[in-house]
This record gives C-alpha cells, structure tokens and sequence, in this order.
C-alpha cells in the first residue's frame, strides 16, 4: 500500500548528469510514487529566486529538472505536454531567470516549454491560517495540471529557518511582489500549501546552502511536502518542531509529524557535515542587502539591473 509519508535520501556519486539522473530516478522509486490518473500535462517548479547558479545553493540545478523529465518520460510516455514553470518575484524575472540560469538551453534540448506563472490567469484563493485571513492570486495552470512536480533548492533562510518544498510552493503566487506577506511570512506559506499540493517533491541538495554552500550531493523525494520539510530541517540542523510555518502547519493539520519513514541513507550522515547557520553574521549580511537592493530601487524606479533588461 502506497503512504505519502515516505521521504527518501538518496546520495548522488557524483555531479555528472548520469548519475544525477539515476540518483533522482532511484528517489522516486523509493518512495513508490503512483499517480492519482492519468498524465497528460506536467508542471515543473524549480527554485530560481535569483540569477544566482545553482553552484551558489541558491537555486535549484538544471541537471535534477533534467532527471525529472526523462523519468516523467519513461513513466507516462513522450507525448505528455512538460511545462518548467516559474513566477516573479520582487527582485527576479523570470524571463531574465530562465535564460541566465540555463533554463532555456535545457528547454530547447528537451523539448520542453517555459512557462511564467506570472502571466497566467490568476485565480484569487482566500483561506484563513491562525484566524489570519490572506488571499493568493493563484496561476490556473497549477490548479489544473495532473502532475505538479516541486523542485526547490534545500537551504536556510533568516525569515524561517530553512526553505525547501512548502517555502518553494510559496514561490508559486502570481503576485511578484511576494514580500507583501513577509510580516506573516510563515502564516502565509502554510496558507498557500493549503491551496497548490504538489503531487511529488524532489528536492536538489547537490549543493546546498548553510552558512556557505557545501556540495552535499543529495537527493530527496516525498510526495507530501511537509513531511519532506520535516526531514530537510533534520538535515539541516534545525528540530522541526522549531521550524515556525511547521509548528503552524502541524497545529492547522496541514501536516501530521507522525509515522514519517525515511528510505535510503540516513538524516544523520548528512547532518553532521551540512554547514549551520550563525544568524546573528546572517542577519547583518540580509539586512545589507536588502538595504542596498531598496537604495537601488529608488532610485531606478525598478529592481532590475538595466544590463539584464538589454540582455
């Protein structure tokens, strides 16, 4: 019987496509995916919050999307349309995103399409988290999509601790301007799970970010997000009850912490190598920034660098 619990691990030998390709091929087999139908039409979410490469931990590796489309190729077939899917953000565009980080070279050599969940119809979902109520301009396309394929980058972040499947689903909101929930951030990320549920969760750790980035070469797949998270806070040092938007999640029953099974290698071996945080160097380092990232706004009148736009 097939449990949406199950979140595995599994190391990558190497950085060569190929065994990226089977490390995420034998993560999904772990968890003994199945799908609810038929597959027709895919949606792919990476984490490209930046125009930073994959090398910097910061967004998520062309490579693990590659392996994600072969193996939705092998399961359902050749024919099944395959969307790489992405959304603004306050200091990101995703028309710059995806050819600097390599998105659209891997488009064309797969054949897939890119897609702007930005331009998409936006659907307004009100939902109420902690009798906070928020409303999300929601893309369509991922409301309709039979298979939706979560790809984030597993990383720490100043505002929650960590972020990985349930804060990359937060990267989904049509508005780019997202950092009009940052002063009820984690409220706000359980709330947008309660709208979008990703079919399947892989997760790129083949370089992640700590306190710097470390080749971790891992792999993790679940089908439920927070208990992907739940697993990834482990990883990265961090009691997932501490985790702010996971204590909320498990109080509004969005997630249960109990009966998680972990398959393939162990949390331990690669928690004791994944480099922690100091938030207190990280907070000054974030709050410059964002300092320098408002200056410059003010006075261009946009966050986008007048390079990238010529580009």
């Amino acid at each position: 019987m097939w449990m949406s619990n199950i979140v595995s691990l599994v190391r990558a030998n190497s950085s060569s496509l190929e065994d990226v390709k089977k490390a995420v091929s034998e993560a999904i087999d772990l968890i003994e995916f199945k799908s609810d139908g038929p597959v027709e039409s895919v949606i792919v979410k990476p984490n490209l919050c930046y125009y930073w490469n994959s090398a910097t931990g910061y967004t998520t590796d062309p490579r693990v999307v590659t392996g994600i489309i072969d193996w939705i190729r092998e399961r359902y077939g050749d024919n099944v349309c395959i969307k790489i899917a992405e959304a603004d953000a306050s200091a990101m565009r995703t028309k710059h995103a995806f050819p600097i980080l390599g998105y659209e070279e891997l488009a064309k050599e797969k054949n897939v399409d890119l897609f702007n969940l930005s331009d998409d119809v936006l659907v307004d979902r009100t939902v109420s988290v902690n009798n906070h109520e928020m409303s999300f301009k929601v893309p369509k396309l991922l409301l309709e999509s039979d298979l939706f394929v979560n790809v984030p980058k597993m990383k720490i972040m100043r505002a929650t601790k960590i972020t990985c499947a349930m804060k990359n689903v937060f990267g989904c909101i049509g508005l780019p301007r997202k950092i009009v929930y940052h002063p009820f951030l984690n409220k706000a990320i359980v709330g947008i799970n309660r709208v979008l549920r990703p079919h399947l969760t892989i997760v790129d750790g083949l370089t992640a970010l700590g306190r710097f980035p470390i080749k971790l070469g891992l792999v993790t797949c679940g089908a439920d997000s927070f208990a992907v998270d739940w697993i990834a806070s482990q990883v990265m040092g961090y009691k997932p009850s501490r985790v702010e938007f996971l204590k909320i999640a498990v109080k509004e029953k969005l997630g249960n912490p109990d009966n998680i099974a972990v398959r393939g290698e162990s949390v331990e071996e690669f928690k004791k190598i994944f480099p922690r945080a100091s938030f207190a160097s990280s907070n000054y380092w974030w709050g410059i920034q964002f300092w320098l990232l408002n200056v410059y706004r003010r006075i261009v009148g946009d966050v986008i660098p007048p390079f990238i736009e010529e580009a």
